[in-house]
């Protein structure tokens, strides 16, 4: 699963993840959406989420969108 799409709401009551499909999950984050906090907060749920590092997960689309396209590095 090397390609993922992710819906995400900065400024939520709190952090959880709801997996939509394979490739789809919806993400709510408290972090705000400025200074990528939202986007580090993204990362780090989906990396517990999918039990990866950090590191083997990357943003490629969607830096400054709600709807943003993740690159995972799985061995």
């Amino acid at each position: 699963m090397p390609i993922i799409n992710v819906s995400v709401k900065p400024r939520a009551k709190q952090n959880k993840v709801e997996k939509l499909s394979d490739v789809s999950y919806k993400i709510w984050v408290t972090a705000p959406a400025e200074k990528g906090k939202a986007n580090q907060a993204v990362i780090a749920l989906l990396a517990k989420e999918l039990k990866l590092k950090k590191s083997q997960i990357s943003i490629i689309a969607g830096f400054k969108n709600k709807e943003k396209i993740i690159k995972t590095k799985v061995s």
